[in-house]
């Protein structure tokens, strides 16, 4: 399945900070083709490396790059999908930090979960984790048109955010402890975990004083 857009609102303004995030992105990413290897290892998230205090700097970097065309695509289109929203939930401003924290745990959560991994960890995935339950506890009910594969045939159809999110974390559960294979493009699913966990937690109190104040 893959979400386009949240049908049921529209952000109040043009989404800028979100926009931002997959310029970066593909910047980067950009800059890895051309870099190789060596740029990859120096900035992506290398477990073993970050335990002992070596290139710290990568628990961010690492939120900026992908290990394929297929990873970085599907999680900007995710990201487009419920970035917006939550965007304008909140501010700009708050929104960023939100974003980087909630990387930056699901990135420390997979340190915690195999401190001596030397397989780089890198991808926007846990950030996107993050956005995700953020809109799952902000925006439930809220129709998300998406693509529905079957097969070689797909459709494009209007699924509940609760459900959508909902059935997306159960999978990432289901998976939970398999380790990324840069060349395939993923973040290890315990980052899944651990950012939509902390996106839901914590994504109200980053909220515009004014949504937070109004009535359930």
């Amino acid at each position: 399945m893959f979400p386009l857009q949240d049908e049921t609102r529209s952000p109040s303004r043009f989404p800028v900070v979100t926009v931002g995030i997959i310029a970066l992105n593909v910047v980067v990413f950009l800059l890895e083709l051309a870099g190789g290897e060596e740029f990859v290892l120096r900035w992506s998230l290398i477990p073993a490396h970050f335990t002992v205090g070596q290139q710290t700097i990568a628990i961010v970097t690492s939120l900026f790059m992908h290990g394929s065309w297929s990873h970085i695509i599907g999680n900007m289109i995710f990201l487009w999908a419920f970035g917006p929203e939550i965007e304008d939930a909140m501010n700009p401003r708050r929104y960023l930090a939100f974003y980087v924290a909630g990387g930056v745990v699901s990135m420390l959560a997979q340190v915690a979960a195999s401190p001596d991994s030397t397989v780089p960890t890198l991808g926007a995935s846990g950030a996107i984790a993050a956005v995700m339950g953020a809109f799952l506890v902000t925006y439930p009910s809220d129709q998300i048109r998406t693509i529905v594969f079957f097969g070689f045939f797909f459709r494009v159809t209007l699924i509940p955010a609760a459900l959508l999110i909902g059935l997306w974390f159960l999978l990432q559960l289901l998976n939970l402890g398999a380790v990324a294979d840069v060349q395939s493009g993923g973040v290890a699913y315990v980052a899944h975990v651990a950012g939509i966990i902390f996106g839901a937690v914590t994504g109200r109190f980053f909220e515009k004083k004014k949504r937070m104040s109004r009535p359930a």
